[in-house]
């Protein structure tokens, strides 16, 4: 199954009032040799697949990639999928940012890993596309 769609948006706040600022990923990117992690919620023990296509544009981190059915968190990553779960989230380190009233400007990141959650914490972080699900009978 490969599914893409927008992991981190740029300029908008999330829940906690983090605003990660254009750019933020670009050199954690140019450092990266191997392929980012997908996980179910954040659990390194649930990885589902690899997101291999990661970049930013102007509106924020897009990611696609493949579920891996071999992978322990795969199961479970379609069956949210297939059941309408459409949040993405990232898991990063911040390397440069600044505190704001209302939360952080976020103007550099060690991405880590993307992940499909249920309840995103920026709300507009979703899949765009999700090809080759299988719904059950």
């Amino acid at each position: 199954m490969t599914i893409e769609g927008y992991a981190s948006l740029f300029g908008l706040a999330d829940q906690m009032g983090d605003v990660v600022r254009a750019g933020a990923f670009a050199a954690s990117l140019r450092r990266r040799v191997a392929s980012v992690p997908m996980l179910v919620e954040h659990e390194q023990r649930l990885q589902a697949g690899e997101w291999t296509g990661v970049f930013e544009d102007a509106r924020g981190l897009f990611v696609s990639g493949a579920i891996r059915d071999e992978l322990p968190g795969a199961a479970r990553a379609r069956r949210m999928i297939a059941r309408g779960v459409d949040g993405l989230s990232i898991g990063f380190v911040p390397l440069v940012a600044h505190r704001t009233p209302l939360g952080r400007a976020i103007e550099q990141i060690e991405l880590l890993e993307v992940s499909i959650v249920t309840h995103p914490m920026q709300p507009q972080a979703r899949l765009a596309l999700a090809r080759g699900l299988a719904r059950a009978a």
